[in-house]
């Protein structure tokens, strides 16, 4: 597979004490962070209304290469939360097709 632009997909649950902390380290912190990294094309977070962990965040990545930098390899994780999550998922998808 050529290194081609995709999406990565993390799922997460914090213990409700921590959700209020978490979500504005998230969008604060976290999030500019990565969108400073090269590759990080867009960020969004969203939380969910059936199954699976409660927290969502999709991301477009430019290629596979953007989990290389140096810039990426500081800021990966979830900083102070990283013992705090559960039920970790991670999914990366790639278009079938070109822009709608």
């Amino acid at each position: 597979m050529p290194d081609e632009a995709f999406i990565h997909i993390v799922r997460v649950d914090i213990d409700p004490e921590h959700e209020a902390a978490f979500n504005a380290w998230y969008e604060q912190k976290h999030f500019p962070d990565l969108l400073a990294c090269p590759g990080w094309l867009s960020a969004k977070r969203f939380v969910s209304v059936g199954d699976g962990p409660k927290y969502a965040a999709m991301y477009e990545v430019a290629g596979r290469w953007a989990f290389e930098t140096p810039e990426f390899l500081k800021v990966k994780g979830f900083g102070p939360f990283e013992a705090l999550v559960k039920n970790f998922m991670r999914i990366q998808l790639r278009p079938m097709s070109g822009p709608a």
